[in-house]
């Protein structure tokens, strides 16, 4: 029986089918890394798809495409997955692959642009969340780590949903590189972080949010293979 699998993420109430699509879209980038297997994908923001499309596959490993283990991945996801036996894995956000991932894009980017990491700030932009730390310590734990890494002049996280937030992280960085902590390219991205930049008058480069790294689906995709084959 071919291998299957979906990524799971929560989407945009406000702009279900955008989201649908650029997760379907990365699905398909996956499923070119692992030939023979079905990869599908749905969004909890798009009522009851997560149900349709598991009536329609057999067993499949579960990808979380969040960036922390959080309330979504540790108490919403497995309660809706429950009645089909089905458990998620470790979400995108938290992979060790993906903190290799972001030191080599860096180092491109400072490269790219004669900078010494030493002089340079980075400034890693997150999502935060009134209710829950679980986000904000994902993100912090990530710019902790690729300080130890990289030795940059200065790393600084700040919030869209709490302090410390992103408009005050901004300021007064000179040389900078913003490196945006999210999986997709919805409100926040489109509206939050771009206003707070600019309102914060940040003048440094701003790379993409993860769902547009050409990388990303391979990360995925080698996650997923190591599951089936420990699975195995």
């Amino acid at each position: 029986m071919p291998q299957s699998a979906l990524l799971v993420t929560h989407g945009s109430p406000s702009d279900v089918e955008t989201q649908e699509a650029a997760l379907a879209a990365l699905a398909v980038r996956v499923a070119f890394y692992l030939p023979g297997w079905h990869v599908k994908s749905a969004t909890l923001a798009a009522p009851e798809r997560l149900e349709e499309k598991l009536g329609r596959m057999a067993a499949p490993l579960i990808y979380p495409y969040f960036m922390a283990q959080g309330y979504f991945t540790g108490r919403v996801l497995p309660k809706r997955l429950a009645p089909f036996g089905l458990s998620p894995m470790t979400p995108f956000g938290v992979d060790p692959a993906l903190l290799t991932l972001v030191e080599t894009r860096l180092a491109r980017e400072l490269a790219a642009r004669d900078w010494q990491a030493d002089e340079t700030a980075v400034l890693v932009a997150a999502h935060g969340s009134a209710v829950s730390k679980r986000s904000a310590d994902a993100a912090q734990d990530f710019a902790t780590a690729l300080q130890e890494r990289m030795g940059f002049r200065e790393i600084r996280t700040g919030f869209v949903e709490q302090e410390p937030f992103l408009e005050p992280a901004a300021r007064d960085l000179g040389q900078a590189i913003c490196l945006p902590f999210f999986a997709l390219v919805a409100g926040h991205m489109l509206d939050d972080v771009p206003e707070a930049l600019e309102q914060a008058g940040f003048e440094g480069a701003v790379l993409p949010s993860f769902i547009e790294w050409p990388e990303t689906a391979e990360i995925i995709a080698q996650a997923l293979r190591a599951e089936s084959q420990e699975a195995a």
